[in-house]
């Protein structure tokens, strides 16, 4: 992530990092060693630099913002370790999953135990509004999860129900802690919903950035090319060009979600997506969602936060992995 977009909360950022640290300190070999494996790749600090930000509109980053930046993270982690056991996934972040290194038990309760740790971080702000917040939210990523699967057993394409899907996986979370991070922070009600509405808009921007990566270069994204239709997901990008697609494309797009399409056909379905503008469609549609994000941050109380969360949505959406 660009430094200017962190420069306001390094350090906050600096806190963060020595808050998580001391979340996941264990004395068993096997869970150490899982977690080491996991943190190697820590990401770009996306979800808790949102926390952090918003916390800032409201004048303060106090100890409790801390936490459930920490928390929230944590549950992310989670729910990635577990997914990966449900998709049945090898590589995460450009790296062997837990589960491709050891086994879907040990993956399992390596995600149960982050997600403890998540529940107790969160416990550390004493308030009932994180808990409560925190727990909807677990409803809102398995329920997301659930949504997906069932998706992939239906035989109509509708987008509505792909941005409900992405919704509740992805949006939930950014939303989340914008809202959390404004709240604990001090913002007032009014701001605290603005900031709110902004981290849905953003992570919805976010997932189908990271959609857009399955049609891109390998080496770049650290994905594979045309691993979501492996997996049975149809994105953004397909489901727009099945609307007019010939009965072939149809028939093609029903296999992957079978899981019974080719690598040749995944190529095919691949390539209509490009030809016909659905790689066009989503970057359009991500245009809407920043215009509509950028729209809230224009009464903010710190200039400098509305400016730093403007760079943030630009990062979402130029990002190259």
């Amino acid at each position: 992530m660009s430094e200017t977009i962190q420069d306001l909360i390094r350090p906050e950022l600096e806190r963060y990092q020595k808050v998580f640290r001391s979340a996941l300190e264990t004395d068993n070999p096997l869970l150490a060693a899982a977690l080491s494996h996991l943190m190697n790749k820590p990401g770009k600090l996306m979800r808790p630099t949102l926390t952090l930000l918003c916390a800032r509109e409201g004048g303060d980053v106090p100890d409790s913002v801390l936490h459930v930046a920490v928390g929230l993270e944590l549950l992310h982690s989670a729910s990635l370790v577990h997914d990966d056991v449900v998709d049945e996934s090898d590589m995460r972040r450009g790296q062997p999953s837990i589960n491709a290194l050891w086994d879907n038990k040990a993956a399992v309760l390596v995600g149960d135990f982050i997600t403890s740790s998540a529940l107790a971080e969160i416990t550390q702000t004493a308030s009932l509004t994180a808990v409560c917040r925190t727990a909807w939210l677990g409803r809102e990523l398995a329920d997301g999860e659930l949504l997906q699967l069932d998706v992939t057993r239906r035989t109509t394409f509708d987008e509505a129900v792909y941005y409900d899907v992405i919704g509740k996986k992805t949006a939930a979370l950014f939303a989340t802690c914008a809202r959390l991070g404004a709240e604990l922070g001090g913002a007032d009600e009014g701001r605290t919903r603005r900031l709110e509405r902004f981290g849905h808009l953003v992570g919805l921007c976010f997932q189908m950035r990271d959609d857009l990566f399955d049609f891109g270069d390998t080496r770049q994204t650290g994905k594979p090319a045309g691993n979501d239709m492996l997996e049975g997901k149809l994105t953004l990008p397909v489901l727009f060009v099945l609307r007019q697609a010939e009965p072939y494309y149809i028939d093609l797009a029903l296999k992957v979600r079978a899981g019974e399409a080719s690598a040749e056909e995944i190529g095919q379905l691949t390539q209509l997506a490009v030809s016909r503008g659905g790689l066009a469609y989503a970057e359009a549609e991500m245009q809407r969602l920043r215009a509509e994000a950028l729209a809230l941050l224009t009464d903010l109380r710190d200039p400098a936060v509305a400016d730093a969360l403007a760079c943030y949505v630009d990062y979402v959406l130029q990002r190259k992995k």
